[in-house]
Parts: C-alpha cells; sequence; structure tokens
C-alpha cells in the first residue's frame, strides 16, 4: 500500500496538479495508513474512517483556480457547476468549504461532503478526494476535479474578468511558468500503417506515454486505438495512458468477440470512425483549453438547452469541427464518424478531442498539439479583447 500511495504522489507531481511538501494520503488496509505532509496527513487519516472507502487524498493544488472559484462564488453558496461533460458525468458537482467554515469540526464537515461526493474543496487547505475501494481511485477523483476546476475557471475569467485582489497576477504567472509549450518534436513514432501485433501494442503504449508526458492529457483522460485488418487494438476502460502495457484489447470490427468488454467505454465511436473515415490510428484525449474553447457559443436565443448532447450544430474551432454528444456509446458514436474524414480531427463540446491518422501515430499526436496550442492563443486572443491589460 504504501509503494502505492508514492506512485501516485509522484503522479501528482509529475502531471504537476499538486505543489511538492503538500501531498498527503490516507488508506484503509489492515490498519490505517497515512503519509505525507504532516497536516494534511492528519487531516487525510482523521475523515477517511468516517467514509465508506479505503483512500483518500489531500494535496495543495498546483494553482490557485479552486481557491479562486470559491472565492467568487456568491454569498451562500457551497457548490461549484462545472458544465463540462466530464464532471456532469463524473462528479456532478464540486461542494466547497469557504475558509470561515472549517474553523472547529472541519473533519466532520468534510466528511459529511464526501458522503455522497467525490471530491470536495476546502479553502485554503486544498483538494480532498476519496478512493471507493483504491488509493488510485483517489488519485483519479483528485485529477477530475483538479481537471473541472482548471476549465471552469478559464471559462469564468474569460466571462467576467479579474474579480478578486492578486488574481490577475496570479493568472499571469501561470501562464508565464506553469504553462509549457506543446510539442511533438523530438518524439520517435513507427512509419505506418502497422500491422505486426507486437508493434501496433508498443506503439499504442509509446503515444499514450507521450499524450501524458508532453502535457497533453493526465493520466486518466482520453483512449487510443489502432486498426489493423479487422481488429481494433484499443486501451482499457479506466487504464492510464502513461501505464498501457498490459491495458490493451484487440477487438474484432464486427463484435464477434467478448475481448471488448474491457475496452474503452467509447470503442464504438472508434468503431464507426473507422468505417467512415479510412483512419488506422486515433488519438482521444481531453486537452484543457481545447475542452474549454469547444464550450463557447455565439448563437443568440438558443432553443437548445443541453448543449452538450443536444445541439445538432456543427461550428468551428479553426479548422476543426466542434459537435455536440455524450461520452461512451452516446452521440459521440453518431457525431464524431461523419465530421472528423477530411480535416482529421474533431472536438466534442465540453469533452475533448479526437484526431485520426491515415497510417501511424505521428500525424495524429502532432494533430492533437496543433490543435490545443491554436486554443491556447485563440483564448488568451479573447481574454485580452474582452478585458485589456
Amino acid at each position: 500500500m504504501r509503494d502505492q500511495i508514492a506512485k501516485y504522489a509522484g503522479k501528482l507531481l509529475s502531471d504537476r496538479s499538486a505543489l511538492q511538501g503538500g501531498i498527503a494520503f490516507a488508506a484503509q488496509d489492515d490498519m490505517l495508513l497515512t503519509d505525507g505532509a504532516p497536516d494534511l496527513a492528519r487531516l487525510a487519516g482523521e475523515v477517511l474512517p468516517s467514509l465508506g472507502c479505503l483512500g483518500l487524498v489531500a494535496a495543495l493544488p498546483s494553482l490557485p483556480f479552486a481557491d479562486f472559484l470559491v472565492r467568487r462564488a456568491p454569498a451562500g453558496e457551497s457548490r461549484i457547476v462545472p458544465l463540462d461533460t466530464e464532471t456532469r458525468t463524473f462528479l456532478h458537482d464540486i461542494p466547497f468549504l469557504r475558509r470561515e467554515e472549517l474553523g472547529g469540526n472541519a473533519t466532520a464537515r468534510i466528511a459529511g461532503l464526501l458522503g455522497n461526493r467525490k471530491g470536495v474543496i476546502a479553502e485554503g487547505v486544498g483538494i480532498v478526494a476519496n478512493g471507493t475501494v483504491t488509493v488510485e481511485h483517489a488519485y483519479i477523483n483528485y485529477s477530475s476535479v483538479f481537471h473541472a476546476v482548471f476549465v471552469k475557471y478559464l471559462l469564468d475569467v474569460l466571462a467576467d474578468g479579474f474579480l478578486l485582489p492578486g488574481e490577475k497576477e496570479a493568472f499571469r504567472t501561470f501562464r508565464r511558468d506553469w504553462l509549457r509549450p506543446l510539442s511533438a518534436e523530438g518524439l520517435a513514432f513507427r512509419a505506418g500503417p502497422l500491422s505486426d501485433p507486437g508493434d501496433i501494442l508498443a506503439e499504442i503504449a509509446a503515444a499514450g506515454r507521450y499524450t501524458v508526458e508532453r502535457g497533453l492529457v493526465d493520466s486518466f483522460f482520453g483512449n487510443i486505438s489502432c486498426r489493423a485488418g479487422d481488429v481494433v487494438y484499443i486501451s482499457q476502460t479506466a487504464a492510464s495512458l502513461d501505464e498501457l502495457p498490459g491495458r490493451i484489447d484487440p477487438v474484432p470490427m464486427d463484435n464477434s468477440s467478448t475481448t471488448g468488454i474491457t475496452a474503452s467505454s467509447e470503442l464504438l465511436a472508434h468503431r464507426r470512425i473507422y468505417e467512415q473515415s479510412g483512419a488506422r490510428t486515433i488519438l482521444h484525449g481531453h486537452p484543457k483549453f481545447a475542452v474549454a474553447m469547444s464550450m463557447l457559443c455565439e448563437e443568440k436565443d438558443c432553443p437548445v438547452k443541453d448543449c452538450w448532447k443536444d445541439c445538432d450544430r456543427v461550428r468551428m474551432l479553426g479548422d476543426a469541427p466542434v459537435v455536440a454528444g455524450e461520452i461512451g456509446a452516446g452521440g459521440l458514436a453518431k457525431r464524431v464518424p461523419p465530421v472528423i474524414a477530411s480535416p482529421r480531427k474533431a472536438v466534442v463540446y465540453g469533452h475533448g478531442v479526437f484526431t485520426v491518422g491515415m497510417d501511424g501515430f505521428a500525424e495524429p499526436f502532432r494533430a492533437m498539439v496543433e490543435l490545443e496550442n491554436w486554443c491556447r492563443a485563440e483564448y488568451f486572443r479573447r481574454l485580452e479583447e474582452k478585458h485589456p491589460g
């Protein structure tokens, strides 16, 4: 168990979602284990026994966006409601406790909120997330909250500007120091088309590792596949993209085998994309700026209320089409395949990016890098235009 705690503490640092010296885990094994920053470890160890789960992480985010969202929230509000598709589906909303609410019995307050949610923000303390059966699940839930907060804060700042003392300066620091240039330079991809099963498995694993190492996505945000004849090799559901060896399933295109049971929940979308585009490889991830930009729509008086699943319009982010679609086997499989063939990329509203390659993974990887870079530049252009200075 301590090895797992060390592993996922390391992941929080490598994906830069938590601060060095600001991470703690608690885990229930034969006995209660805690490890990490002393104050946070004590909090985690006090909260976990009150929950019906086996793992918990309490960490100070590397960015101040969570605390800013709490402070920007109206008086009397007690939750953040991001509108990205992942949060709608898996988190619903994110409860928070203001700094003044943490006096006295903070442990009971946090435990009470975590009783029916996967993560909570405690202002000035950090993000606390539970894991039903493993420390890994706690890490995934923390990452999901961090991702949701990141996207929502980008959108709120673009809509309303900077409202708090020090907020603009912190955002400048984020842009200057936290954001890293995205590039595919220096990466080695096998030339396609790929046909040997061993080469396919190795290349999928490498492409997944690159997406995480280069900062395009966090470990659990995406899926990858390669078609060879009548077989689709696809990452398994909930597989960490930087740990794909042993987590890739060969699934017949005609669904004539049960091997698809453990495959990504978006297997059907991958199949339909292959059928309609002639592609040989697919890369899917949730780059944060692309997710945020996909949710900006200038349509006035639109009758569609649930844009993320019901909108039938095709909008554009640069040269990438944006479509609605529920995750899993829902609208994605209907709306992405018809629009992706020519541009070889598509964005799903509030969800993420699909890119395809006609041979290997170099093409879809570069396409995702270019699209996220375009979305970053366009976001900052709009921010400066709307809120100069």
